[in-house]
């Protein structure tokens, strides 16, 4: 069975991040399961003076314990400013820390997201990719989904009924699977 952790960027309950997150577990490739990290809100701003043995705030441990249980990461992301939001940015500092032990180290990872602009989001998955590679994961490049004027489309529709974001989608995972290595699924 292969585990796949999957990261919003968006604290939002109803936003269309959310739901294509999601959509992500029902669209599970078979001997898969992906699972929903609901923590990143409780995720102080990293500080080096906390992050001590005997000092880690929960939270924190949760999501290192998380991500190093998975075989992979899903990061579903919006765009806020042109960027990556602060709370997913916050989770990969903590995630990469202690220098050395990243739990992100070597773990395929994809991003994918939806935004209002015309991109899609690109901007936010771009910056994304390259916060993650930084921090150890092992990034899928060609692996991507942005879904431009979310707030229109999705208006009345959920992302799940939705003929291009479940294509999409699910190549993105198949890729994503794909990319875990034999031996640890």
């Amino acid at each position: 069975m292969t585990d796949v952790l999957v990261l919003v960027g968006s604290l939002r309950a109803a936003s269309v991040n959310r739901q294509i997150a999601e959509t992500a577990v029902q669209l599970a490739p078979e001997g898969t399961t992906l699972r929903v990290h609901e923590g990143l809100g409780d995720l102080p701003f990293y500080n080096e003076d906390v992050d001590v043995e005997g000092s880690v705030p929960p939270a924190v441990t949760a999501l290192r314990e998380a991500i190093a249980a998975a075989d992979a990461v899903l990061v579903v992301t919006p765009e806020h400013n042109g960027s990556v939001p602060a709370v997913l940015k916050n989770a990969v500092d903590w995630a990469s820390r202690p220098y050395g032990a990243s739990s992100l180290s070597g773990k395929p990872l994809a991003v994918v997201g939806s935004a209002f602009g015309q991109y899609g989001g690109v901007w936010a998955q771009d910056d994304a990719r390259k916060v993650f590679g930084i921090a150890g994961a092992r990034v899928l490049a060609e692996a991507t989904m942005a879904i431009p004027a979310s707030v229109v489309r999705f208006a009345e529709l959920h992302p799940k009924d939705d003929a291009e974001v479940t294509e999409k989608l699910t190549a993105v995972l198949d890729a994503l699977v794909g990319a875990v290595e034999p031996a640890a699924a």
